[in-house]
């Protein structure tokens, strides 16, 4: 009986601590691995890094793309972009052209 005593009497100045590490343990796992944690945090940093380099792209596309387009409208057709247009619409060249073929695999 003496030594449950004796055990009984340690345990109590060894729970307390131990149940404080344990939770300080539980906590700073899900601090790094957890849903709203470290690493999930630097996962989303690098994907906002790479969609804002996509916009980047598709807003300077888009800027070049307006400007072909405003050379095509009616009050300030520009005859070297309709020329340009027709003549890649309907496959058509002039004779002393010279033709460069593209591979459009190799393009992207």
């Amino acid at each position: 009986m003496n030594l449950l005593q004796e055990f009984r009497a340690r345990s109590r100045h060894v729970v307390g601590p131990l149940l404080g590490i344990l939770a300080v343990g539980y906590f700073g796992y899900h601090v790094v691995h957890g849903d709203r944690g470290l690493i999930a945090w630097w996962n989303i940093k690098q994907r906002v890094a790479s969609a804002k380099q996509a916009l980047g792209i598709s807003r300077a596309e888009r800027k070049t793309i307006e400007h072909r387009v405003s050379l095509m409208e009616p009050g300030s057709l520009d005859p070297d972009m309709l020329e340009e247009r027709a003549r890649l619409m309907l496959n058509y060249g002039h004779v002393d052209d010279i033709v460069i073929l593209e591979d459009h695999k190799r393009r992207k």
